[in-house]
């Protein structure tokens, strides 16, 4: 079914009286199909009342905007009509009046009589023939909605928008209402957007229910369908299957963000000494791994757009492996370090039953510039793709294949155990997976200890340079746009120093962008190849970077482009669904339970709201796009159904959900 209402990333921000800015809703994005019911919930002043008059056109976005039929809405008309909880009727005119106002001023151009049929063919849809003279101080509440609810279905909108219209009711009227309004908009296939704050109306009334997390910046949490048939009776809705555990979400849900409110509110921090810059601090210690999406590191340094923003001294520490980068994040002695995309999450999540440690993350700073090396071994027995490795494994069953990972939680890893499962081949039984340093894979292959890898560049190109592998597959094939590498810090460090980490992350963002500006890329690769950074010849580097990708498997080698990616195409955005893709992965694969509090554990780690300020201080657009996934073997990720799409994946260890305390 085509999408009918498009709420298009929207955001709204509203002026406060110091000067300052208050961003009540943050990236809304929503797709309504004709004769849907949605409704929205969330806590007060999450934004749910805003977003609905931005739909109604009674308010308008600052960023983004809402489309009715493919038309923008730019201001309130007949096609839109609000019922709000306060009846809003005029008290001098009669229940037919009020209704035949609203008839007349949208049907000017039909005959009286035509308009007449209208209000009474209203009137008795809500059941008040009996009242229809009766002026608003002689009805009751009850009966006030009905009133207000006829009126706006006269006018036969296209859509209805309902800000809590029974809030107010006693129990037995707003059962009453319901049903009638669940009748009249199931027989008339009328477009409904509610908000409310009673999870039992939701479930009655709607197909899918949006919860929005709190303000500010509030945005989508999680999406529920409501897979119960209509049309719909009170009772029958009770005693559908997945009517507890629907409910039982949403108050999970609910309870969730009053936590993370309480908890929010009761973090302090002692105030940190404000340098002559304004910062907290301006001396840092930052870690790396010798990897070419180290570049933006090493260009902020070298090119000074740290010190432009006010980081006097910056010592940028070479690692080893990714375990020292964890480890001297999570015991203080690195301020900030270029980390796997996954270790925030697996670190806060105390992945490998560790202690947990909160780290988060504010900014992506790579993407793609990963790939799947198999050796030249392989290769002369015929090995080209997935389903030949397969062929491979299955003809020798005898003899194991081992594959090298930089981490377990590193994408290298999930993305090759993907690649593998999708063709089959279970990761953990059919082959063996080792941990290799990305610095030690193309020496280990040589050697014949491992049989291929998943890893970052130049150690691809560089195998295919000394001819001991090929590159079976690339990121852009298994998932085009991954994120790769990202800007780690412990949570309590940004809360300590939160002007400086603004600070970290504008100028990284500027050194992301001049990295992805293709004038620059001779110089960055001179730059990240010196001896104190990848120390290794600039000619291993070129292939995706400066020039064609050789595969090394004899085809003509391509121009990736966006192989390496630095700042294009809404890079270093900092992306909920593709933390939660990292989380279904780990889960998949036993490295941690799947989360039941995973929207709130996505939340901490995902600071958007850091990304939006420093990304709004250099004039740059704050908000990414939290679209479905879409992976190379056509499966889709719906960031609404993460338990769902776990259990429809065939290759997969027992999923453990549970409840983290972080």
């Amino acid at each position: 079914m085509t999408t009918f209402v498009e709420v298009d990333h929207v955001d709204r921000v509203f002026d406060i009286p110091n000067g300052g800015k208050y961003i009540a809703l943050k990236n809304i994005d929503l797709k309504i199909r004709q004769g849907e019911f949605i409704s929205l919930i969330g806590h007060s002043g999450c934004g749910k009342s805003t977003l609905l008059n931005i739909i109604a056109g009674l308010d308008q976005a600052s960023v983004g905007g809402v489309t009715l039929e493919g038309r923008e809405v730019k201001e309130p008309g007949p096609d839109r009509m609000v019922v709000f909880q306060n009846y809003s009727l005029l008290p001098w005119l009669t229940v037919r009046e009020n209704i035949a106002l609203a008839v007349d001023e949208v049907y000017q151009d039909k005959p009286k009589g035509d308009r007449r049929s209208i209000v009474e063919e209203h009137i008795d849809m809500v059941g008040l023939r009996h009242a229809a003279k009766k002026r608003p101080s002689e009805l009751s509440g009850g009966m006030k909605q009905r009133v207000a609810i006829a009126r706006a279905l006269a006018t036969r909108p296209k859509l209805l928008l309902l800000d809590e219209p029974f809030g107010a009711l006693d129990a037995l009227t707003r059962g009453s209402l319901q049903e009638q309004l669940m009748k009249i908009c199931n027989e008339h296939n009328v477009t409904c957007v509610m908000v409310t704050h009673d999870v039992d109306e939701a479930l009655l009334l709607s197909d899918r229910i949006v919860m929005l997390t709190n303000g500010p910046e509030a945005h989508i949490g999680q999406i529920l369908e409501v897979p119960i048939p209509r049309p719909r009776q009170r009772l029958e809705v009770v005693n559908h299957p997945s009517y507890y555990n629907l409910r039982n979400e949403m108050i999970y849900f609910l309870n969730q963000q009053k936590l993370l409110k309480k908890r929010k509110a009761g973090q302090t921090q002692a105030p940190a000494v404000i340098s002559s810059s304004g910062l907290e601090k301006v001396n840092l210690e930052i870690g790396f791994m010798p990897l070419t999406d180290a570049a933006p590191l090493i260009v902020a340094k070298e090119k000074g757009f740290l010190a432009a923003y006010g980081l006097e001294t910056v010592t940028l520490n070479r690692a080893a492996n990714w375990t020292e980068i964890a480890k001297g994040v999570a015991t203080g002695k690195l301020d900030a370090a270029q980390m796997l995309a996954g270790m925030p999450l697996a670190l806060t999540l105390g992945a490998g039953g560790k202690t947990p440690i909160p780290v988060v993350n504010a900014l992506n700073l790579s993407r793609n510039a990963n790939a799947i090396t198999l050796s030249k071994k392989l290769y002369s027995e015929g090995v080209r793709t997935l389903a030949d490795l397969k062929a491979a494994i299955n003809a020798s069953p005898d003899q194991i294949l081992t594959l090298g990972i930089v981490h377990p939680t590193a994408m290298q890893n999930l993305i090759l155990r993907y690649w593998l499962a999708a063709g089959g081949i279970d990761p953990d039984r059919d082959v063996s997976l080792t941990i290799v340093p990305p610095t030690q894979m193309v020496e280990q292959l040589k050697a014949g200890t491992i049989d291929g890898y998943c890893a970052g560049e130049p150690w691809n190109s560089l195998a295919v340079h000394e001819d001991v592998g090929f590159v079976a597959a690339t990121a852009l094939e298994i998932w085009s746009g991954q994120p790769k590498k990202v800007l780690g810090v412990r949570e309590d460090w940004a809360q300590k120093y939160p002007e400086t980490y603004i600070a970290l992350v504008k100028a990284l963002i500027e050194a992301c962008k001049y990295c992805d500006d293709l004038r620059n890329r001779e110089e960055v690769l001179e730059l990240i190849c010196r001896p104190e950074y990848l120390d290794i010849n600039p000619a291993y580097a070129r292939p995706g970077f400066t020039d064609p990708y050789d595969r090394g498997d004899g085809t003509q080698p391509q121009e990736l482009r966006t192989y390496n990616q630095f700042y294009l195409n809404q890079t270093n955005y900092p992306n909920r669904t593709e933390l939660l893709w990292m989380v279904t992965q780990m889960a998949r694969w036993g490295l941690v339970p799947f989360p039941k509090n995973w929207v709130e554990v996505i939340e901490r780690v995902c600071r958007t709201d850091v990304f939006g300020a420093a990304a709004r201080e250099l004039g740059l657009l704050d908000i990414g796009q939290d679209d479905p996934i879409h992976l190379f073997d056509g499966k889709v990720f719906n960031p609404s159904k993460p338990i769902e799409y776990l259990n429809s994946l065939e290759i997969k260890r027992q999923i453990r959900v549970e409840e983290v305390f972080i």
